[in-house]
């Protein structure tokens, strides 16, 4: 008789870790207990750690920015805080992380973007303020920089959120349809999501298109390829 065969083991879970560097942590308190982050944390998929830069200063003033060299408007975070923080926080787990700058000079955050930093599972985000870093901390860290856009923020709290938000969608079992990351705007380069429609049928002479009442799943999955396609064009 045969030797009965093992199952195939489970593939591990896959997971991932935030850790957050800020001058103001309670800015993420509520944002973390919410929606599907909370739910994605309280399953275990999601860690996020919030750190105030704050803690690493060495003068009795907790100053963690001084005055460009050079002279001009506003203040720039200072080297030593920033960069004793990033490096605690580094220790505190096997995987130091990949470092994450947020910053209007950083490269324009895109859908591939997001899923190359998914394919980490550690990923530390540097928030800026004031007229932003000390150019020796880039020069340490040699991080990541990402912008969310050709504007500027009051500091990178809001862009880390961003970051967390897309990324965390395409960690298994964050979803409750896994399709819908597949099948979101910019799932491929270029390519917008078809139109939506839900009840009721009618709305304010409004009508949902008879083929999705039809029942007919490929004429549907024609028309969204067309509707997709067309929005993609911006027709």
């Amino acid at each position: 008789m045969d030797a009965p065969t093992e199952p195939p083991a489970a593939a591990p879970r896959r997971t991932i870790r935030f850790d957050v560097l800020t001058l103001f942590p309670g800015i993420f308190e509520s944002y973390v207990g919410q929606s599907l982050l909370a739910d994605a944390v309280a399953a275990g998929l999601v860690q996020v750690n919030t750190w105030n830069i704050r803690d690493w200063t060495l003068n009795k003033h907790d100053r963690v920015d001084d005055r460009p060299f050079g002279g001009g408007p506003g203040m720039v975070l200072m080297a030593q805080p920033v960069l004793d923080a990033v490096e605690a926080v580094q220790a505190k787990a096997e995987a130091p992380g990949a470092v994450v700058m947020l910053t209007p000079a950083g490269e324009r955050l895109t859908q591939r973007v997001v899923e190359d930093l998914a394919r980490d599972p550690r990923l530390l985000l540097l928030c800026g303020r004031y007229e932003g870093f000390d150019d020796r901390i880039r020069q340490t860290l040699n991080p990541r920089e990402l912008s969310i856009g050709d504007f500027v923020c009051n500091g990178g709290e809001v862009p880390a959120m961003v970051v967390i938000d897309a990324v965390i969608r395409l960690i298994p079992g964050v979803l409750g349809d896994e399709q819908s990351a597949a099948d979101e705007s910019h799932s491929e380069p270029g390519r917008l999501e078809y139109p939506q429609f839900t009840r009721p049928r009618s709305f304010r002479g409004l009508d949902v298109p008879d083929v999705l009442l039809s029942g007919n799943h490929a004429a549907v999955a024609k028309w969204r390829r067309e509707q997709s396609e067309r929005r993609s064009r911006k027709e």
